[in-house]
């Protein structure tokens, strides 16, 4: 079987396994059978050349990764819905009639990236900033300011990740991925994929989105502590407009990091690396494992048809 990238993706009671060309999703539905949906893909950067150059291939496989997450969360969340169907409204109707099932799809899942960009700028970005104005009575200086917004935003990131993971359910779905990251450790060793081979490997992987988020929070500190403006509404708009060069440059960081053997790559990635460990990934079990060796089959089978 040839050699190529995967990424994945934990879900509601399932993993998403993706390569360069598609998508194949394993979902362990209530009866205890395993469903498997495999997609093609066409990524950004496969359609624009812009996306294919540093920096903006990060921002392209960010939205990219986004769309195919959300989509495979909806998927297997319908195996679990257990409210009474409720039936369409005129409007729904009408919509669908109108555009078709597909553009409605398309268009929620565009709408929940949006708002989802927006409350995590809101959330990580724009609230330091405002938090750390409060000092300003206390603080002089711009530059300590600017050191405390940064503070100030790693604590609202390690806070979220904390709470989040003491949810019920949410632990579950860390269980899951971290079935995900050990079978692509088993894979990128290269030996056979078993559930005793996937047991041995770790549970913690360099290129986790984990570690990837934690990245764009200090690149972000770093950021806006060089770009030293006092304006607070030019501050507030820099927090925006910055996002995209923050995500390419995080990206561009991760990627190194998961190629090289260098110490520096091995201590960049350590942070990261502890926050899976500590928060974002478990120990999963047997059956959670064969769920995510369906999903890297599906995808690499996939894959070699190409």
């Amino acid at each position: 079987m040839k050699r190529t990238n995967v990424g994945g993706q934990a879900v509601i009671e399932g993993v998403m396994m993706r390569s360069p060309k598609s998508y194949a999703v394993a979902v362990r539905k209530p009866d205890k059978e395993i469903v498997l949906e495999k997609k093609a893909v066409k990524a950004l950067t496969d359609k624009y050349a812009l996306f294919r150059l540093p920096l903006f291939r990060g921002v392209a496989t960010f939205i990219d990764s986004m769309i195919v997450g959300i989509r495979t969360l909806t998927y297997s969340a319908q195996f679990f819905e257990t409210d009474e169907e409720v039936e369409p409204s005129k409007f729904e109707k009408y919509l669908e009639n109108k555009f078709g099932s597909k553009k409605i799809e398309d268009f929620i899942i565009g709408f929940t990236i949006f708002i989802s960009i927006i409350l995590g700028i809101a959330l990580f970005m724009v609230t330091p900033l405002l938090v750390s104005r409060a000092f300003k009575r206390f603080i002089n200086n711009v530059w300590i300011i600017n050191l405390l917004e940064g503070l100030i935003r790693i604590i609202i990131f390690l806070s979220y990740i904390y709470l989040v993971s003491k949810m019920k359910d949410i632990q579950r779905v860390f269980e899951y991925h971290g079935a995900e990251h050990k079978t692509i450790n088993c894979f990128e060793k290269e030996e056979e994929l078993t559930v005793e081979n996937v047991k041995k490997h770790s549970r913690l992987h360099k290129s986790c989105g984990t570690s990837f988020l934690f990245i764009v929070v200090l690149v972000s500190v770093i950021t806006f502590i060089i770009f030293n403006v006092e304006n607070i509404w030019i501050r507030i708009m820099s927090r925006v407009i910055l996002v995209p060069l923050i995500a390419g440059i995080s990206y561009e960081i991760i990627r190194w990091a998961r190629k090289s053997k260098s110490k520096l790559a091995g201590i960049v990635s350590v942070p990261g690396m502890w926050l899976q460990r500590a928060f974002t990934t478990r120990e999963p079990d047997d059956a959670q494992i064969e769920v995510a060796i369906a999903a890297l089959k599906g995808v690499l089978e996939d894959e070699e048809k190409h």
